[in-house]
């Protein structure tokens, strides 16, 4: 490798490999390898492997930086602050796993985001409990979201996609349609999918009419 080796370039390869072929490939003695180092030049920036993946975590994260709140009503900046963060979360495959597989709390980007959502919730109306367990589904939605058009593409290519997505969407035709008239009916939506923009802006929408209408009640 060229240059002084940064714990971000360490990063961006960590990153680019778990993309590729998922987190398991994602190993010290591998980035060595790919970064053209020896592992102890890795170990100056990151101890272990659980270090790693909060700084793997933390820098994809980093790329959205909660706006600073303004007058708008709290809806609308809890919706921005959720697609952001899905359209984020959107450009690395391996994103669900690895926040899966980090303490979140030790991840400085995403205490940006969660901190923001808080203080947003709390100005709806809900007190620090209730303000806690949204906060906590809301980013766990977004997560969720935005993994799911994603979550297959480690490892595989195009003609494998399509071709896991034929065997599954089959798999829901050849249902008995007596017993399960709306799964068959709806196979292709059901595992082929929808535009990202249609996908993402209703799941938001779901999930903070949920917020709203409890708002509303107080």
């Amino acid at each position: 490798m060229m240059g002084k080796l940064t714990a971000e370039a360490i990063v961006d390869k960590a990153l680019e490999i778990g993309d590729g072929e998922g987190l398991e490939a994602v190993t010290i003695r591998r980035l060595a390898t790919d970064l053209g180092v020896t592992p102890m030049a890795l170990y100056w920036h990151f101890k272990n492997k659980e270090q790693l993946l909060v700084g793997m975590a933390d820098h994809l994260i980093a790329g959205f930086a909660p706006a600073a709140g303004d007058d708008r009503p709290w809806q609308e900046q809890l919706h921005d602050l959720t697609l952001g963060l899905i359209r984020v979360l959107r450009r690395y495959p391996c994103a669900k796993n690895l926040l899966e597989q980090v303490d979140q709390t030790a991840v400085p980007s995403f205490l940006a985001v969660w901190d923001r959502a808080l203080g947003l919730a709390h100005s709806a109306g809900f007190g620090y409990e209730e303000s806690c367990l949204i906060t906590k589904y809301l980013l766990q939605s977004a997560i969720s979201i935005a993994d799911a058009p994603v979550h297959f593409r480690p490892g595989r290519t195009p003609e494998e996609i399509a071709e896991l997505q034929r065997v599954k969407r089959l798999s829901l035709q050849t249902l008995p349609p007596g017993t399960y008239p709306h799964l068959v009916a709806m196979a292709g939506p059901m595992v082929e999918g929808m535009s990202e923009e249609f996908y993402d802006s209703f799941g938001v929408e779901l999930v903070l009419g949920g917020i709203t209408a409890l708002a509303a009640r107080r």
